[in-house]
């Protein structure tokens, strides 16, 4: 379990730039009785963020009622791709809430007729079924039943097995995170498929092997053999770093994929919508999958998910037996398709692959400064992550990464709570409306936080 952040109000430094403002002992004593209300009625899973009341969010910075603004290096955990409370999509949102229709279950509408044709413009040709959920965890559900459902389809009852990657992360639900590989968050399961199993995830740091063999590998040493996968999904690239495979290694996958009739899914939901510098982050690999799950960046902010894929995939379950509730809700549609549209139009994409340069360079000199505890640095457009560990081993370190990110909470520069398998990285998502000079900025606040908290890491 992570380190909870103090909700103790302590005084700190003022700080005032065009970008940040600090003027309050944090969290404000005037939040207190909220964090307290929150921590008396929810479960203890929903704290770990730095304490906060988000009064509002807008474009680049959050706000709370006491006069501090933060610059968002978080964008909502990579949802505001195009940035929080973008005018053109509240403006969509409101449209559509004025024009009487708010909720339709999975009856035709317009709406959902225009989010999926907008998806579809975006997405490889091939993938031309686009079925509208809710979340991630929904949306990799989904896939994980359609490829086992193809399986069977094309292999009989013994063609099931789905194979994940270790540190990955596909959600909270049963078989989204039991093809997950963070071993601790499944626990609860107990009763484990034996037919989804973990390969590890070649990402060259915490595991140095990076050929196609330690895939094959991890298949045979489970006693199945290709005939008996249904599917493979991975992550585009796992949050936990932000790591990618070698290019060569999913090449490879996806030859082999075609070769046993293995449906090929990637995970997109915090990767998709130009976060890289590429529109898909699968873009990378010069490959397309069979199915695309995404969400969190789909919309800026709504509640939305979608799985792509192919026809013969997508079209397996007939009328009304795979819907959801809220599938293509008007309002969240509405958004998604201004979103999408702000997106391209700015070439938001564009702007994360030319400042992802600059982003990279920041934290490769942070690690060149102290190579002893950031282990691996990895990024890719405007997502980047310094995987922290304990001084000179190859070991996490929760803590130095929890205090980094505290320190940039009190300078005005707002991260969410270390993430990775371990909780070791800092990880750094801006909205894709980031300005260089504001980017510049941050950058400059990371690296005192770093500097400071290593120097009183050190004592």
């Amino acid at each position: 379990m992570g380190k909870e952040f103090s909700i103790t109000p302590h005084t700190v430094p003022h700080v005032e730039t065009k970008h940040r403002r600090i003027r309050t002992p944090l969290p404000h004593p005037d939040s207190i009785a909220t964090l307290e209300k929150l921590r008396r009625l929810e479960p203890q899973s929903m704290r770990g963020m730095p304490p906060i009341v988000w009064d509002k969010a807008q474009d680049i910075y959050i706000f709370d009622k006491h006069g501090n603004k933060w610059l968002d290096w978080s964008s909502g955990v990579l949802v505001t791709n195009a940035g929080h409370a973008a005018p053109e999509i509240c403006r969509a949102m409101i449209d559509q809430i004025n024009s009487g229709l708010i909720h339709n279950y999975v009856f035709p509408s317009e709406e959902r007729a225009e989010a999926v044709e907008v998806l579809a413009s975006v997405s490889p040709k091939d993938l031309n079924k686009i079925f509208l959920l809710s979340t991630g965890s929904e949306a990799t559900e989904c896939a994980i039943k359609l490829s086992r459902s193809h399986g069977i389809k094309v292999g009989g009852k013994a063609k099931i097995g789905i194979v994940g990657f270790t540190r990955g992360f596909h959600g909270r639900t049963l078989a989204s995170q039991q093809a997950g590989g963070m071993a601790g968050q499944k626990a609860w399961i107990v009763n484990e498929d034996p037919a989804i199993i973990n390969a590890p995830f070649p990402d060259g740091y915490w595991t140095e092997e990076v050929s196609f063999d330690s895939f094959l590998k991890a298949i045979a040493d489970r006693g199945l053999k290709p005939e008996n996968i249904a599917g493979v999904i991975m992550e585009s690239y796992q949050g936990v770093g932000p790591d990618f495979a070698p290019v060569e290694y999913v090449r490879r996958l996806r030859a082999w994929c075609d070769e046993h009739q293995v449906v090929l899914t990637f995970d997109e939901v915090q990767a998709g919508f130009g976060r890289t510098g590429r529109f898909w982050a699968f873009e990378h690999y010069g490959v397309t999958p069979d199915i695309i799950c995404c969400g969190k960046g789909i919309s800026s902010g709504m509640p939305l998910s979608a799985v792509i894929g192919r026809e013969a995939v997508m079209d397996q379950f007939g009328p009304g037996s795979m819907t959801s509730t809220h599938t293509g809700n008007p309002v969240c549609c509405a958004a998604a398709s201004a979103n999408i549209r702000k997106i391209i139009k700015e070439d938001l994409t564009g702007n994360a692959a030319r400042l992802g340069a600059i982003l990279h360079e920041r934290c490769k000199a942070i690690q060149k400064r102290h190579p002893d505890v950031i282990g691996h640095v990895t990024c890719a457009g405007l997502v980047a992550g310094m995987q922290t560990v304990l001084p000179g081993k190859k070991e996490p370190n929760h803590d130095l990464a929890h205090r980094i990110i505290e320190m940039c909470y009190q300078r005005g520069l707002l991260l969410f709570a270390p993430v990775g398998a371990w909780g070791q990285t800092v990880k750094i998502c801006p909205p894709l409306t980031v300005t260089k000079e504001a980017l510049e900025e941050a950058c400059d606040v990371l690296d005192t936080a770093v500097d400071d908290a290593v120097r009183e890491m050190r004592g």
